[in-house]
């Protein structure tokens, strides 16, 4: 019998592959640069391009002729079309989201975990003309750095916890000493007292967020409801009204999504 650690023949190849896919989806519909996505992924130019191209080939990603950036394919929405059939609950958390922003005013958001990231899938503008643009939709984070990662991450199992941080030892180099492995781990057990996770502008300097892990029928937290906006609204005083509608929303998309897939 083969041994289950065997190297796969081309895992690397897809696997930098998918990480360019994913690159190229989360940067929104202008597209990126080839340079940042070399930087982004750790591969030189010639690598990332050579990469690019067989996608490109396949319909996965397509390159804008004018502006020579890449972009999602149309192969990805024939794909995409397919699995939302299973995978995708936003019809499921539209309008709670719409209800989240209207009752708050603030940016209200879904997000998946894929992985050790989250992903935005929807976005509601509040009433209030101030706004927060650091999310929306396709943006990825790594799970513990915006508040909706944070969610996900402070309810996994503690093993679950401890192998993301070995497997991700550079967060504090990339995101900050905010995100380094003792800090999050505070802001992991805060946030499993308090209920919802608060990101103090740790992002971006002034602006806020909160967010709520959604949980399966098996208590997994796969998904996460947050709220973005500027420092001031998110004073003391506020805080504890966002952060119980933010949960008594979070509470009834998990009971919707639940019994959806009885």
């Amino acid at each position: 019998m083969e041994r289950q650690n065997r190297v796969i023949p081309g895992a690397q190849a897809i696997a930098r592959a998918a990480h360019l896919l994913r690159l190229v989806t989360s940067s929104g519909t202008n597209g990126a640069a080839l340079h940042d996505l070399a930087h982004t992924a750790g591969l030189t130019r010639s690598t990332a391009h050579r990469l690019l191209s067989a996608l490109r080939a396949e319909g996965l990603v397509d390159r804008d002729e004018e502006s020579a950036r890449w972009m999602p394919g149309p192969e990805l929405f024939l794909m995409g079309t397919v699995a939302a059939a299973r995978y995708d609950l936003t019809p499921l958390a539209r309008d709670i989201v719409r209800s989240l922003a209207v009752k708050t005013e603030e940016s209200a958001f879904f997000s998946v975990r894929r992985g050790d990231e989250t992903v935005c899938l929807l976005r509601e503008e509040g009433a209030f003309p101030i706004r927060s643009f650091v999310l929306s939709e396709g943006v990825r984070f790594p799970l513990g750095v915006a508040s909706a990662g944070i969610a996900i991450l402070a309810f996994l199992p503690d093993h679950d916890v401890d192998a993301y941080l070995d497997r991700h030892p550079e967060l504090s180099e990339q995101w900050g000493r905010p995100h380094g492995e003792t800090a999050l781990r505070t802001r992991l057990t805060e946030t499993k007292e308090r209920g919802f996770a608060i990101n103090p502008g740790l992002i971006v300097e002034g602006s806020w967020g909160i967010g709520a892990a959604v949980f399966d029928r098996a208590g997994r937290p796969d998904w996460a409801l947050s709220l973005t906006g500027v420092e001031f609204r998110f004073g003391p005083d506020r805080m504890a009204h966002l952060g119980r509608t933010l949960l008594a929303h979070a509470h009834e998309l998990s009971a919707r999504i639940a019994n959806a897939r009885r």
